[in-house]
């Protein structure tokens, strides 16, 4: 994948290129990863309330910024740097999510009454939240197992792009896979 050939404005080119000083790599960056981006970020929102705060288009910005203002592009290639895109988009999303749970429970609104919009909003917070904490729990228990995840559900990877960006074998990413997953749905249902 990473390992052929690559034009000379390929991700990884700039990526290094920005790692080692070049301001001017990022412009020349993101009209080649804003497809990618822009795909999981939808993946990111799939999951998320009808007329949320953020559309897929902000969530690709946010995230992008993110990256950028605290210059952590310096990813040694693509799959590293999509990785850790999809991670912040999902901390984005959590923050928000944060805050609206903060909201319910007494934030600095006064509501007179609920409407099925915010019922559902309070409700996916709660269950981004709970993800949110599993994965921490999980993260605790095995590292590798909770990048899988991050990897594979929230940036839309293949088991071999995972493999790639771990560094360990396809047969081992699917292990894993069916190990969280396992993990997770039980952490979830259970506690």
């Amino acid at each position: 994948m990473t390992n052929r050939m690559e034009p000379p404005d390929s991700i990884t080119r700039l990526l290094v290129a920005y790692g080692d000083g070049d301001d001017a790599a990022l412009d020349r960056l993101l009209p080649q990863v804003y497809d990618r981006l822009h795909a999981l970020a939808h993946r990111h929102m799939l999951g998320e309330r009808r007329h949320h705060t953020f559309t897929t288009t902000a969530l690709v910005h946010e995230a992008y910024l993110a990256l950028v203002n605290q210059a952590v592009v310096t990813s040694k290639n693509r799959l590293q740097f999509f990785a850790l895109a999809s991670r912040m988009m999902r901390n984005i999303l959590i923050d928000y999510a944060r805050q609206r749970h903060a909201q319910k429970r007494g934030g600095d609104a006064i509501r007179t009454s609920l409407d099925d919009t915010t019922i559902a909003l309070e409700e996916r917070a709660e269950e981004l939240l709970a993800l949110d904490e599993a994965l921490t729990r999980l993260a605790e228990f095995d590292e590798r197992l909770a990048q899988v995840v991050e990897y594979r559900f929230f940036g839309g990877m293949t088991i071999a792009e995972t493999a790639e960006v771990l560094q360990v074998s396809a047969m081992t990413v699917t292990r894993d896979w069916q190990k969280a997953k396992a993990w997770l749905y039980h952490v979830m249902h259970t506690s």
